[in-house]
């Protein structure tokens, strides 16, 4: 039975001070009717205008997502969407009567707790999903979004602000509506201490306090003792605002996305890249030539498992090109002892993964299904960058030279568009 529409059973209200401009604000949230979407409505101003859950209406990027259109704005949405996005509600009208939500604290949880008051109720009208053909790659300075197609939404999110109390933090999540309750939905906004003086300057964090956002110092949590609700609360929140972000395609998404140091600003170019690319035509890809394998797919293919699999997605582009792609998380084993302190993944690990990547391009073929591929000879072998935790790594793979029975492959890996490391190496293939 196909998903259905979702709106909530009944109005309902929720009142509090917002974070940046400090008013008390209300917000009621009413049902919807089917494929109506999300609709903010300003009933504080004259002839009460809506503004509609789109990327297009978005204004400002600065420390939140601002929505409007004309002279018309409401800050920080994000946590708004979140909640939306997390529950499944399709269709709903938000009125709010000034030009932010409340931040409650910190978190969407109240948002999730007084909409599951009101009851969430099916209507006869089928979800739309937006699904991805092909991947989607946005990099800019030291930020990397990147979606695959799949059958889910999942998220995987690396941090790292280089501070003394929060360098680095990865979490992934299956974004179901158990998971974004029990895992993302509590936790908090945060900032550094050294940023609120210059807030304040700017007119910004007015209502901000200990009592809604976590402040971090250089060398402690300014919030009570063991205040976290969890040891990654900070990357699980930045899940939180991308999740808040991605609604703005208009409807919810089915992808894989990686993201790397992302926010508010590269969240929304990202999301509007999405866009573009989900209005352009559908394009019919032949069997093999186009396809995207998924890390399930690729175990079907390649005998490679847990730990010497280094490949999440791989892109077959045609017959002798594809690249692969692997999220180093900084949990691999190799990791640990390579080398403890200085973790930088071995460099003839990634040529492994260049070559893992050359096989699902030849074993995908129907003609090699019953293959198995050896390396015969690695040559020509440079290592030009160290590659860490947290680096996205892009294996280029390109056949030189094709026999019925192996052939000679070109491979470079890249992180960020750098070049890290190059090979070429010959393989022979072998009946199972």
């Amino acid at each position: 039975m196909s998903e259905r529409q979702k709106t909530i059973a009944k109005e309902i209200s929720y009142t509090g001070i917002s974070l940046h401009t400090g008013s008390l604000s209300t917000v009621v949230f009413k049902p919807a009717p089917v494929n109506s979407g999300i609709k903010f409505i300003r009933v504080d101003l004259p002839d009460k205008p809506i503004i509609e859950m789109n990327s297009k209406n978005v204004l400002g990027v600065i420390r939140g997502t601002t929505l409007g259109n004309d002279d018309v704005r409401i800050h920080t949405t994000e946590h708004l969407l979140a909640t939306f996005y997390g529950l499944g509600i399709d269709n709903l009208i938000i009125e709010i009567n000034t030009n932010e939500p409340p931040v409650a604290d910190g978190s969407v949880l109240p948002f999730v707790q007084i909409l599951e008051k009101a009851g969430l109720i099916e209507q006869e009208a089928e979800k739309k999903y937006f699904t991805l053909l092909q991947p989607l790659h946005y990099v800019q300075d030291e930020t990397e979004l990147i979606a695959f197609p799949s059958e889910n939404l999942r998220i995987s999110c690396t941090i790292d602000y280089h501070h003394p109390m929060l360098k680095s933090q990865y979490a992934s999540f299956l974004i179901t509506a158990e998971t974004f309750k029990k895992e993302l939905s509590s936790a908090r906004t945060f900032c550094f201490d050294y940023e609120i003086e210059s807030l304040k300057k700017k007119g910004l964090a007015k209502g901000g306090s200990l009592d809604n956002a976590v402040v971090i110092g250089m060398d402690r949590i300014h919030n009570k003792e063991k205040s976290l609700r969890f040891a990654d609360e900070f990357v699980r929140h930045k899940i939180l605002d991308l999740l808040g972000d991605l609604y703005l395609l208009g409807g919810p998404l089915k992808a894989e996305i990686i993201a790397i140091r992302c926010g508010h600003s590269h969240n929304i170019a990202f999301t509007k890249l999405l866009t573009e690319t989900l209005q352009t035509k559908k394009i019919d890809f032949p069997q093999v030539e186009g396809r995207t394998l998924n890390h399930e797919e690729i175990k079907k293919v390649i005998p490679h498992r847990y730990p010497f699999l280094f490949l999440d997605q791989v892109t077959i582009t045609n017959r002798i090109k594809a690249v692969g792609y692997k999220h180093l998380t900084g949990k691999e084993d190799f990791f640990q002892g390579h080398f403890p302190g200085r973790p930088i993944m071995p460099g003839v690990l990634v040529v492994e993964a260049m070559a893992q990547t050359s096989c699902v391009l030849f074993l995908a073929h129907p003609e090699h299904s019953e293959k198995l591929a050896y390396f015969m000879s690695i040559n020509d072998a440079k290592f030009r960058q160290p590659v860490y935790p947290g680096d996205l790594l892009e294996l280029q793979i390109e056949v030189l030279r094709a026999r019925e029975k192996g052939g000679k492959v070109k491979g470079n890996a890249y992180v960020n568009g750098r070049l890290v490391a190059e090979a070429e190496f010959m393989f022979y293939l072998v009946n199972k």
